[in-house]
């Protein structure tokens, strides 16, 4: 009973939610969230430094997380180059004395907090030139008139950067009184139109006052409470705003150090000032709303504006809307034909003949047209998600909970869609699949959760992605030992379907082909196995059966390309020399060198090579007949299956325990092109030895594992967000829903980009040899035009 409600539970899901269904929905809830969002950035406005000025929250005890928008954690080196030849003056009170020696700190960590208390202080970094002074004005009174007046003449050098801020002074001298609020009231208001005048051509931030821990307050400052502070915040806010004139030139209120200060103000040591890692978090904030704008990095997307369309993807656009038209068009065509010949009328007799064809046609250009009107859809959802400020995006922050979870999860529904195999061969299809699905999964789980910052995680993680080249070794080189198939169509097949939508999202997204290092690697990786079993003399696996001496001669072979990657990976300058030359350099180039693409290879150099061994070593066993791999019996004799099962058990725990006890990732990731295969082959050796094992299957698992290309490509821009180093936000407020949603949108869409890939394949592709000649001439000729309207790009950019 239990089995039948099992199965028909199953099916049950499968009848009421088909792919094409979940599809419809995803689309749907583009559409909607895409509206949505557009509405909410024409009413509420769309400033992300506003966003990150003014709201936020904390992940954690001391990660903060602006609203809508992902904070870039500035390095001195980028502090520096930002500020090179600026002038940045903090005026005010000891709360802004702080906040001054948390700023330079991001300048010259060096910096020591021995300044006069009450007094000002100078700091200068003559290497960049760059200037930063604090002034001492405790109170918004007239000396502080004066000195900001002094700036709005002429003849003065104006401040790049203001930062002002000063009450807790004028509470604690006047005893709280009422008058003193109302003299600060005059006195903020003539303040405000100097400050609006250096807004025109200089940044200006007025910093609200912090809460106080009442509590821990001594007692000559008892009377600073939160109700006092409250009523200057809100007075300052009034007029500043009131006395706005240009939305563009106005004085920016610095109001987020309060959200802070409520969280953290319990740990102040006097109940006043900040803690330290609170009033780093406000400087750092403050870097990110003045430099983001100069230095644009990839994580730090509040305060950026949009980048421009760049000459490509222009035309890239018109590409997609032509084609969109010409669909269109076609299909109208082609229906309107379709109606008129669907039912035929016999003017003799009265009666209805059915057509001889009761559906259309479709021609190639026509299902051209539809997969490229398709793509240009699910392109524009891309840009919309990581290119366009539409979209919500935020830091990601890794616990412990956020990664191990989820894993649970997909275990219970991997094997709640357990399935008999249709064969029991090592390594099948459906096996094969499996794994892909599954470690797919998992390094989605490990991308979003952030879990690279756990070593442990970040070692395991580094196998599955050795083992996903390790069925690259295995499954190509099995393919050409078996078939013999050295023809122009099968590598062209392969090359297309691995780097068709990388070549798209360079196109769209602006960025280059090594951004996407897994593509570049398997595709490097297949083009050197095809070279080592291509080149003379091809060995297969017929000519070896008829003479044993070539399976030395392909050993020969194996041996040699062993000791090119070994030379390869200990001479660097060798490695950069081949990929630094024109055009493997338009390819292989990132951030203007080779050294992110020969790190990558290096990683898992040996792993490739270890999956074409295994493949050789398994199909000659095979053939001799020295395994045994029929339904439910074990891959090899009794005895030598439970030592080998012993073995591989062991292996697998050991290699695991080192990993968990890395305490250097440089030393382990040293370690790991040489050890990753024990993991990847004991697992082999589990999953196979036991025929029971060997017969079943998860087909959840598996049809991840079908579009587990389009998966790992798709997650840098659609799941993830700017590039990988955040998440996106599809719904605020809602972290768990969020997730839920995005990733329901992410995997439809990858889906469809797998389905459109290989129609595409079928007709780019073609096997007529004369017809492919046609198509390579054309795809060369693409190229070529892509590297001139690169080129001219370029020349603009600079």
């Amino acid at each position: 009973m239990a089995a039948l409600a099992y199965t028909g539970g199953k099916r049950e899901i499968n009848y009421y939610f088909s792919v094409r269904s979940a599809k419809a929905l995803a689309l749907g809830a583009v559409l909607l969230l895409t509206a949505c969002h557009a509405a909410s950035r024409r009413y509420r406005g769309g400033d992300t430094c506003e966003y990150l000025l003014s709201s936020g929250r904390f992940l954690g005890e001391k990660v903060w997380q602006p609203h809508s928008c992902m904070m870039h954690k500035y390095k001195n080196s980028e502090a520096k180059n930002c500020l090179i030849d600026k002038h940045v003056v903090f005026i005010g009170d000891s709360r802004i004395r702080q906040l001054f020696y948390s700023f330079i700190k991001l300048i010259n960590p060096q910096v020591k907090e021995e300044g006069i208390k009450h007094g000002n202080i100078p700091f200068e970094d003559k290497s960049a030139s760059i200037k930063v002074d604090f002034l001492w004005y405790p109170e918004v009174n007239g000396s502080m008139r004066q000195r900001i007046k002094s700036w709005t003449e002429g003849s003065v050098a104006k401040p790049h950067i203001i930062v002002v801020g000063a009450a807790t002074w004028s509470i604690k001298i006047h005893n709280g009184s009422n008058e003193a609020l109302a003299q600060y009231k005059i006195n903020i208001t003539s303040i405000a139109p100097l400050l609006e005048k250096l807004a025109i051509s200089s940044d200006v931030y007025w910093v609200l006052q912090d809460p106080v821990y009442e509590d821990m307050l001594s007692e000559n400052r008892k009377m600073i409470t939160n109700e006092k502070i409250d009523a200057y915040n809100e007075a300052a806010v009034r007029i500043l705003n009131s006395s706005s004139r240009n939305s563009k030139a106005k004085v920016k209120v610095f109001s987020v150090s309060k959200l802070i200060a409520q969280e953290t103000i319990m740990k102040s040591a006097d109940g006043l000032h900040l803690p330290e890692s609170s009033r780093d978090t406000n400087a750092m904030i403050l870097m990110n709303v003045y430099c983001n704008k100069i230095m644009k990095p990839i994580d730090g997307s509040c305060c950026q504006p949009q980048p421009p369309l760049t000459l490509i993807q222009k035309i890239a656009f018109c590409f997609f809307t032509l084609s969109i038209i010409g669909y269109l068009i076609i299909s109208l065509i082609h229906r309107n034909n379709y109606r008129k010949n669907k039912s035929c009328t016999d003017l003799e007799s009265g009666e209805e003949k059915k057509p001889a064809i009761s559906t259309p046609n479709i021609s190639t250009l026509e299902m051209l047209l539809q997969c490229f009107c398709k793509l240009g859809l699910i392109m524009t959802y891309f840009y919309l998600c990581d290119r366009a400020n539409l979209f919500m995006k935020e830091n990601k922050f890794y616990t412990h909970s956020s990664f191990f979870i989820p894993i649970v999860y997909i275990l219970v529904l991997g094997v709640f869609y357990t399935e008999n195999t249709k064969e029991t061969k090592v390594l099948n299809r459906e096996q094969t699949d499996e794994w892909k699905g599954w470690m797919q999964l998992v390094i989605l789980i490990y991308h979003i959760s952030g879990a690279s910052t756990f070593l442990p995680v970040y070692m395991h993680i580094r196998v599955l992605v050795a083992a996903y080249l390790f069925q690259t070794g295995y499954g190509h080189f099995s393919y050409f030992w078996i078939k013999g198939d050295f023809g122009v169509y099968r590598v062209c097949q392969v090359l297309f379907r691995l780097n068709f939508l990388v070549v798209v999202l360079c196109i769209v997204m602006d960025r280059p082909y090594q951004f996407y290092y897994f593509v570049p690697l398997v595709t490097v990786w297949f083009m050197i196995i095809y070279a080592t079993l291509a080149v003379w003399p091809q060995i297969v696996q017929k000519k070896a059966n008829g003479n044993c001496l070539w399976h030395f001669g392909l050993l020969l072979k194996l041996i040699c390309l062993l000791t090119c990657i070994y030379f390869l990976s200990y001479s660097q300058g060798a490695f950069e020399k081949i990929f630094s030359f024109w055009p493997l350099s338009k390819c292989f180039e990132l951030n203007g060198n080779v050294y992110e693409w020969w790190f990558r290879w290096k990683l898992d150099r040996y792993v490739v090579f270890h999956g074409m061994l295994f493949a050789f070593i398994y199909l000659a066993l095979q053939k001799r007949q020295m395994i045994s791999e029929g339904k439910g019996d074990p891959l090899f004799s009794n005895r030598v299956s439970n030592v080998l099962l012993f073995i591989s058990i062991v292996s697998f725990l050991t290699y695991s325990i080192w990993a968990s006890s890395c305490k250097n990732k440089t030393e382990c990731n040293e370690l790991h092109p040489s050890v990753s295969v024990v993991q990847i082959l004991a697992f082999i050796l589990i999953r196979n030895i036991p025929g029971y094992v060997r017969s079943v299957y998860s087909s959840f698992f598996a049809w991840f594992g079908k579009i587990s290309l389009e998966l790992f490509i798709c997650q840098y821009h659609i799941w993830l967000a700017a590039d990988t180093k955040g998440i996106l936000v599809l719904i605020p407020g809602y972290p768990m829903f969020n997730v839920l949603v995005s990733t329901f949108i992410f995997v439809c869409v990858a889906h469809e980009i797998s389905q459109i890939t290989n129609d595409l394949a079928q007709i780019v592709v073609p096997k007529d040899n004369s017809t492919l000649l046609k198509r390579l001439l054309c795809i060369a000729g693409f190229f070529s035009g892509l590297h001139f309207f690169s080129a001219m790009q370029d020349q603009s950019r600079h």
